[in-house]
């Protein structure tokens, strides 16, 4: 099944494809609704990067794939990947889902773990009290248009006091950059449960493809006393601008964390932000990002305080070589009767170009009194003294300045809750600083 997709997106042709596909008459007029507004809002905006030069419109196709049996029959560069996925695992390939996988003993406990379009029709309910409710539809053209295209996409539901102990897992490709890309993440935690997800974003190209512009969107809801772990590696060809926005709404007492790997080739806005709406709840986001070539990134992390006593903690790492621009911010909202919240953040860059651009631009709105709030911002090169050092032990100047390099994002890598995909972390930094 193929159809057209390609902007301007009308009302009547998402209405068709979404009747196609057998969803329940709310999601065709969500859909519907973000094609009118799409038509009327304006791209985003951020700091000093003119994305609405970017190939945005670029949407592709929206293509049916067919499902397989096991993850035997992926590519083998999308199947190394993987780590020990037997908790559950989904595959997302171009516009739909091919694979769905979820143990036993959790689809007992009452854990649901599926694609998007078919949670949307078998658990309508849950989905439509959800859906667009952290990332306002009308918030911007890009997220409307998202609302009226997406795709595949993720849904998971932890109940109440269930406790996922190994991570769930997701793999998103890309191998015909004609399709639409468009995969949308609802990951709603029950109160007191706890989980932890791991999502693989990528393409398997054998060639080069034509330019396409990839939206996604993560929507988390941490319920009270709830605990979601959010891990992710984005790692996409030059000819794809990614464009990503997570959010995350986190009730009393509850907690998020977000590890973000930015390993893109080609032009990314990722914004990444918590929204903390509960007393006592609290985010930690930690982001790596390394730019090569021409590349143009914005990236952002926020956090919002809305209940008492919330804290939140960022921290940001960014490697720029060649002729590569991030614009790198780190935004803390304190809101007025936030009363002892608590908010820091680190925004640190490392330069290896002289012609490479790095902004770190930390920024702290408060209105409330009662509160803490504490920034550092750097931006630098390779510390010469560290590297003599290293050299006086008998460590050639291209290891030493490799061994900082990896030192300086070890903060991050670390962090990842799955050996294999830490270390496919690992070796897309090798990748990117070497190539």
């Amino acid at each position: 099944m193929s159809t057209q997709l390609s902007t301007p997106v009308n009302r009547q042709s998402v209405e068709a494809l979404s009747h196609s596909k057998g969803e329940p008459a709310w999601l065709e007029a969500l859909r519907a609704k973000g094609a009118e507004l799409a038509e009327t809002l304006e791209w985003p905006k951020p700091e000093k990067i003119r994305i609405d030069r970017w190939n945005l419109t670029a949407l592709g196709n929206y293509k049916q794939e067919d499902a397989i049996a096991s993850v035997d029959e992926l590519p083998e560069s999308v199947r190394e990947l993987l780590g020990n996925a037997s908790a559950g695992l989904l595959v997302q390939r171009n516009s739909s889902n091919i694979l769905k996988q979820l143990s036993p003993e959790l689809q007992a406990k009452g854990v649901i773990f599926t694609d998007l379009e078919t949670a949307a029709r078998e658990h309508s309910d849950l989905v439509e009290k959800h859906l667009f409710q952290a990332v306002a539809q009308d918030e911007n053209k890009l997220i409307a248009l998202h609302s009226a295209l997406w795709n595949g996409g993720i849904f998971l539901y932890v109940p109440k006091n269930v406790e996922v102990e190994l991570p769930l897992q997701a793999l998103m490709y890309n191998d015909d950059s004609t399709a639409t890309f468009a995969p949308h993440v609802l990951l709603i935690a029950d109160n007191h449960s706890r989980v932890t997800y791991v999502d693989n974003v990528t393409t398997a190209y054998t060639e080069a493809g034509q330019p396409l512009a990839k939206q996604m969107v993560v929507e988390v809801f941490v319920k009270p006393g709830a605990h979601v772990r959010y891990a992710t590696i984005h790692n996409m060809a030059d000819n794809i601008i990614d464009l990503t926005i997570r959010r995350a709404v986190v009730e009393n007492d509850a907690r998020v964390e977000w590890i973000v790997g930015d390993l893109n080739d080609g032009h990314v806005l990722s914004d990444t932000q918590s929204i903390l709406r509960g007393k006592g709840s609290s985010s930690d986001a930690k982001a790596i990002t390394v730019g090569r070539n021409a590349q143009q990134m914005s990236l952002t992390t926020g956090a919002v305080h809305i209940g008492r006593s919330s804290e939140s903690n960022m921290v940001t790492r960014a490697v720029m070589k060649d002729k590569a621009t991030a614009i790198i911010n780190g935004i803390t909202k304190i809101e007025k009767g936030a009363t002892k919240a608590n908010g820091v953040q680190t925004e640190k860059v490392l330069m290896l170009s002289p012609k490479a651009r790095g902004d770190a631009n930390p920024i702290l709105l408060i209105d409330e009194d009662d509160v803490k709030a504490g920034h550092a911002a750097s931006v630098g090169q390779v510390n010469v003294e560290q590297v003599y050092y290293l050299m006086s032990r008998g460590i050639t100047k291209k290891n030493a300045e490799r061994l900082i390099i990896h030192g300086f994002l070890a903060p991050v890598v670390s962090e990842i809750p799955i050996e294999a995909v830490r270390e496919q972390l690992q070796h897309l930094l090798e990748r990117k600083l070497e190539g």
